[in-house]
């Protein structure tokens, strides 16, 4: 009975892996169109861990790396797709939604990227 109860407690130690997932603002952030600093802020203040908002603590860490680049590490399961939807909801709040879109680069990457939007000359003019 004993190397049952050593063999249960082993599975109950086990770690995951910490999940990293990165958000790459430097397109608009060079423009001076994104707040760094304000998006940091609202992921802080918005993600949930075990259903409490802007309580992080040791289980997701947020951290900038290099110029305009965020990386979001989970010790907890975490979803890469939370963050894009937080992402879009901090670009309706500030009203950048029309401009800005959300698009996945790499399987741990998410991006930000402006509207492709080019129009033929004879449309604008009429």
């Amino acid at each position: 009975m004993a190397p049952s109860v050593v063999a249960a407690k082993k599975k109950g130690v086990q770690k995951t892996q910490p999940h990293k997932f990165y958000i790459d603002y430097s397109g608009p952030a060079n423009d001076k169109i994104f707040d760094a600093a304000a998006y940091e802020k609202f992921l802080v203040d918005h993600i949930k861990v075990e259903g409490k908002t802007g309580q992080l603590g040791d289980n997701v860490k947020l951290q900038r790396e290099g110029s305009g680049k965020l990386s979001v590490t989970s010790t907890i399961p975490f979803s890469k797709r939370y963050l894009k939807y937080l992402t879009k909801k901090f670009l309706k709040r500030h009203q950048m939604r029309e401009w800005l879109r959300v698009v996945s680069s790499s399987k741990d990457t998410y991006q930000l990227k402006f509207y492709n939007l080019s129009f033929d000359g004879d449309a604008a003019e009429e």
